[in-house]
């Protein structure tokens, strides 16, 4: 007899009816109980101190406190994983979902755009299986301190940088590039994974953040020093063997790939390549680190300390792709550190392609 508690969720939404739809299909499946419904943010707050939901829902138009407001005062008051239920379809809410995430939530999950009923129920088991997946991620309410770690080999020469996340990850993405400055001399490579539809808000939020150029990339162009580049919805991204941006259909699983962008760097630029695997459940980016690590290029991960979720990071060290888990805030550093200007100023010019 299985005696497991069910997931408590608090439901919040401004629209009677969108909130009556996810109470049905929350309530579909039996791992899950709703156990509250707010249709402004103040009462959200209110009912999160109340009913100490193990997870949250959340809209983020809302009345009253906006979401990003209303989940930063859950987040001191009644600590809890959030996951914004936004329209994609309108830029306000994709740029506010970031801030949320700024906030405090989890993930972002674009409200069902869909035709037919069993499109509906479809979109309803996949949020289910999200809200059951979070219900296992410890609640974070602050984040520990860093500690010491080891630097990159002496003589490390890195001339591009893949960087790999999912749950947690567009706020350490935030962190990470906040920190690294405009004159970075290699360009960075961003999978991380997203729901269609909120990869323009991420850029543009990011943006915000950091004195680096970031845009989405196009698929031939040359890779620049001092861009962040990321993947078209629904693409993953990836370096031909001339070193050029390169986009393709993902074909499944995680998206965009992570280990698909490592690999295809460690193939372009060898011992020359670095990467480094953020906060996220699964397994996504551990292999293309060990192919890093195997071409003798530079690999880290996050640690458990400063990770939302340590199942990637995790995962890195578990392959032995990377030596130690390395706090958040001593990344930027380590990253700088392995950097060449020269060497990857010729092959921006096209002299030779990517080091060896």
């Amino acid at each position: 007899m299985n005696t497991r508690r069910a997931i408590r969720v608090l439901v919040v939404d401004d629209s009677p009816t969108m909130a009556n739809t996810l109470t049905a299909l929350l309530t579909e499946d039996p791992r899950i109980e709703v156990v509250g419904r707010a249709g402004d943010g103040n009462r959200a707050v209110q009912l999160a101190r109340l009913l100490r939901p193990d997870v949250i829902t959340m809209d983020l138009l809302l009345p009253g406190l906006d979401g990003p407001a209303a989940i930063a005062a859950i987040m001191s008051q009644a600590p809890a994983r959030v996951l914004v239920v936004s329209a994609v379809a309108e830029e306000r809410g994709v740029d506010l979902g970031f801030q949320a995430m700024s906030a405090g939530a989890l993930e972002l999950i674009g409200k069902p755009n869909v035709t037919n009923l069993e499109e509906l129920r479809r979109w309803g088991r996949d949020l289910a299986h999200s809200v059951c997946l979070m219900a296992e991620v410890p609640v974070i309410s602050r984040r520990a301190r860093a500690g010491s770690v080891t630097p990159p080999p002496t003589g490390a020469r890195v001339d591009v940088f893949g960087v790999v996340a999912s749950t947690g990850g567009p706020p350490a993405l935030a962190d990470l590039l906040s920190k690294l400055p405009k004159d970075l001399p290699v360009p960075l490579l961003v999978a991380q994974h997203i729901t269609v539809g909120f990869t323009q808000g991420m850029v543009r939020w990011l943006s915000q953040v950091t004195s680096l150029a970031v845009d989405v990339a196009r698929d031939g162009e040359r890779l620049e020093p001092g861009r962040v580049y990321f993947p078209l919805d629904g693409h993953d991204l990836l370096v031909d063997a001339g070193g050029m941006a390169r986009l393709q259909r993902s074909r499944g699983g995680p998206c965009p790939n992570g280990d698909v962008l490592l690999a295809s760097l460690a193939s372009a630029f060898g011992r020359r390549s670095g990467g480094v695997v953020l906060t996220g459940m699964g397994e996504d980016g551990a292999r293309g680190l060990l192919t890093i690590r195997n071409a003798g290029g530079v690999t880290f991960s996050q640690d458990e300390a400063t990770s939302v979720v340590y199942g990637m990071p995790r995962a890195a060290l578990e392959l032995r792709a990377t030596d130690q888990g390395v706090p958040l805030s001593a990344l930027p550093e380590l990253i700088l550190q392995s950097c060449t200007p020269q060497s990857y100023r010729v092959n921006a010019r096209g002299e030779g392609g990517p080091g060896r």
